[in-house]
């Protein structure tokens, strides 16, 4: 009776809800806000004085008062003399073809394991889980030892290749969602005359762009902040991607630059923040899928 008081007088029983809260569950309500304060506070510390020290006149990370008593946009200025937009365009175009590579391979890949019947099948995609659990660091030495053996070092499009081929992850997590999809829907597709292709481009991936959103953002993250493969197969400073470029801004013999890296790493978060934005309302539809079944 309650829930329906609250439906028909909106605001003002949502107060009076919470008002007439039992005294163990305000406890429990003040406990999870004290908790979420502390993790916000934490978590927003550390770029607190990355902002502090973008704005700083020195090189040192953090000072005595968090607000700089010099503040200079010098930092942001010199950021683009340093090369940074070299590597933002690398790091952007490998994040964005290797996401984009990743995500034909993970529809099609995920289509087979949740609507085709082929041996293996079974266990499949569980050995290619298994094999991915172990790190890149592990293989970093093989693949260093091949490419040079070729001549294939300090190339982009190869690490990118490289790159392209850890998705699956990306399949077992589409293919969780393409079970969701009532198989009635192929049923009906094949009665019309649709063959496999068909029924995944015109059912299947309609259906499942809020996952497609999900995959694509995810492994753009993964990717544009990419660092150990890329300090193995990348070595000219033209090809650097912004983990390797930034690196080198704290690496100098002399000195370590840290106010020009943070505003580095300030701007460097540009990308991903609008890639965010604009699939943001397809990307909190394809995470809340399955919670609610039935």
């Amino acid at each position: 009776m309650c829930a329906l008081r609250t439906h028909s007088r909106g605001k003002i029983d949502l107060k009076q809800g919470a008002v007439n809260l039992r005294p163990h569950d305000r406890a429990r309500a003040w406990v999870i806000r004290i908790i979420l304060w502390v993790i916000l506070v934490v978590t927003l510390a550390p770029l607190l004085y990355v902002v502090s020290a973008s704005f700083s006149s020195t090189d040192a990370l953090s000072s005595a008062s968090l607000i700089p008593l010099h503040a200079t946009l010098a930092n942001y200025v010199n950021v683009f003399s340093s090369g940074f937009l070299r590597w933002a365009w690398n790091s952007t175009e490998v994040a964005l073809v290797v996401s984009a590579a990743q995500l034909l391979i993970t529809s099609t890949a995920a289509y087979a394991y949740s609507r085709l019947h082929f041996l293996g099948r079974k266990y499949g995609l569980m050995v290619l889980l298994l094999l991915q659990m172990f790190p890149n660091s592990m293989a970093v030495a093989a693949i260093y030892a091949v490419l040079a053996q070729w001549g294939l070092l300090d190339r982009l499009w190869m690490y990118m290749l490289l790159l392209i081929g850890g998705s699956a992850f990306n399949i077992w997590l589409m293919k969780g969602f393409y079970d969701t999809i009532p198989i009635e829907l192929d049923e009906a597709a094949r009665v019309d005359g649709a063959g496999h292709f068909r029924i995944l481009m015109s059912v299947i991936l309609p259906l499942a762009r809020p996952m497609l959103a999900v995959v694509f953002f995810l492994s753009m993250i993964g990717y544009y902040s990419e660092y150990i493969l890329a300090g193995t197969v990348l070595q000219s400073p033209s090809n650097y991607t912004l983990g390797l470029g930034m690196y080198n801004l704290i690496n100098t013999q002399f000195a370590q630059n840290w106010g020009l890296f943070s505003a580095a790493s300030l701007l460097s978060a540009i990308p991903l923040a609008v890639a965010f934005g604009f699939l943001n309302p397809l990307m909190a539809r394809g995470l809340t899928a399955g919670a609610t079944k039935g």
